[in-house]
């Protein structure tokens, strides 16, 4: 007989991690089952490109909750298992193992799934995507002084590993389509700022070449480059993620580059709520849908997700945020900006402490604080404001006088 759950989490990240915690803190006294592809409890990814990737810790360290916590709190736990049927009509799911759960209503948190390579020699060892604490840790313990490490992609990811391998001594080769880095998420000034900053810290840039492919008897030992071949002991893919959507699809929910959900989470289910890098959800205060790949908006769509199933009044109404620690760069990026917007600096970029505006018709649409601290609250209520450059750029008035 299969067993019943009045809430069942699919995907344990840090979504998911939270949408538990959210729904017995909100008073749900309901069965509630959470099941991931991952054997581990949930943790907190970011750790994987950071602590991990530079210190070397134990991903366990970076657990939301010790696994004593699930059971305590009547949590039924399911890791290190897949979902490999949605029926909504008989609201069942069928697990790997062949086991059916029935349940009252689910909340769909199955995060991205890197982007590869299909070229030749893909298959070669020490070739590598960075998404969960296995990926860290292989990745980690193949860093060492004079290990050739290339990277492909200059997005956040790629980025943060170039980083952290030449934080360990090795020879960083990142490959990039276009240039500069992260251009479509910052424009070009300022990923040129980010390109900067990693050639001062001796990362080599091969730009505006496709990889063609890679080479080696068992493990990579060069990869293929339209701009010629680059020798390398281990690599990185880090060309972006695709919402993991299968399941929802294959359950029949409406689906455009994620799942499309209201303000509240939910699909066009009404028993089907879906969180985090999944979910393009109707944010109200930018009027318009976003699908957002960070943790900051899977923890707070989690929160929004449990009120709804609580009753609560939550909906999805911030700003979009992110942060990136960079060798002595740390940065927190607050709104939703395009790369064609207008750059404001306000300070000196070459000082290494400073903020970015980004306006798009004298509005500002985000805004990023380098190696300034505490001005966060600041800089999020000017989101939305039409504000002039000159008093962005005007460092005498205050940021709470703009």
């Amino acid at each position: 007989m299969a067993q019943e759950f009045g809430t069942v989490i699919i995907g344990a990240g840090i979504g998911g991690g939270t949408a538990v915690e959210a729904l017995r803190d909100g008073g749900y006294t309901g069965s509630i089952a959470l099941i991931g592809a991952d054997p581990a409890a949930p943790y907190y990814r970011p750790d994987l490109s950071k602590n991990v990737m530079l210190e070397g810790s134990d991903p366990a360290e970076s657990a939301l909750r010790g696994e004593d916590w699930y059971p305590a709190h009547d949590v039924t736990t399911f890791f290190g298992t897949t979902v490999t049927g949605l029926d909504p009509q008989q609201q069942r799911l069928t697990l790997d193992n062949g086991e059916n759960l029935v349940y009252g209503q689910v909340i769909l948190a199955t995060g991205a799934t890197p982007r590869t390579l299909d070229v030749p020699g893909a298959d070669l060892g020490n070739i590598h995507t960075l998404r969960d604490a296995g990926d860290a840790v292989a990745i980690r313990s193949q860093l060492s002084r004079g290990s050739k490490v290339v990277i492909i992609g200059g997005g956040w990811v790629g980025l943060e590993v170039a980083a952290a391998a030449q934080n360990a001594g090795s020879d960083v080769t990142v490959v990039l389509r276009s240039t500069p880095p992260l251009k479509s998420a910052l424009g070009k000034e300022i990923g040129e700022y980010f390109e900067e900053l990693h050639k001062a810290n001796g990362i080599k840039f091969v730009t505006e070449a496709e990889t063609n492919g890679f080479s080696g008897t068992k493990a990579v030992e060069s990869v293929k480059t339209s701009a010629g071949d680059l020798p390398a002991d281990l690599v990185v893919v880090g060309i972006g993620a695709d919402p993991t959507i299968d399941l929802a699809v294959s359950a029949g929910l409406e689906t455009d580059n994620g799942v499309l959900v209201d303000e509240h989470m939910r699909s066009n289910d009404a028993n089907i709520l879906a969180i985090g890098d999944i979910a393009a959800a109707q944010n109200t205060l930018l009027n318009q849908r976003l699908r957002v790949e960070h943790w900051d908006n899977a923890v707070r769509q989690a929160e929004v997700a449990a009120a709804t199933i609580t009753g609560g009044d939550k909906e999805y109404d911030w700003e979009p945020y992110f942060y990136t620690d960079q060798y002595d760069l740390g940065m927190e990026y607050v709104g939703h900006g395009s790369s064609d917007d207008d750059v404001v600096i306000r300070g000196d970029k070459s000082s290494g402490e400073f903020i970015v505006f980004w306006t798009r018709g004298g509005d500002v649409t985000a805004a990023m604080n380098v190696n300034i601290w505490d001005v966060g609250d600041e800089l999020r209520a000017l989101i939305g404001k039409k504000v002039s450059a000159a008093q962005l750029q005007d460092q005498s008035i205050e940021l709470t006088d703009l």
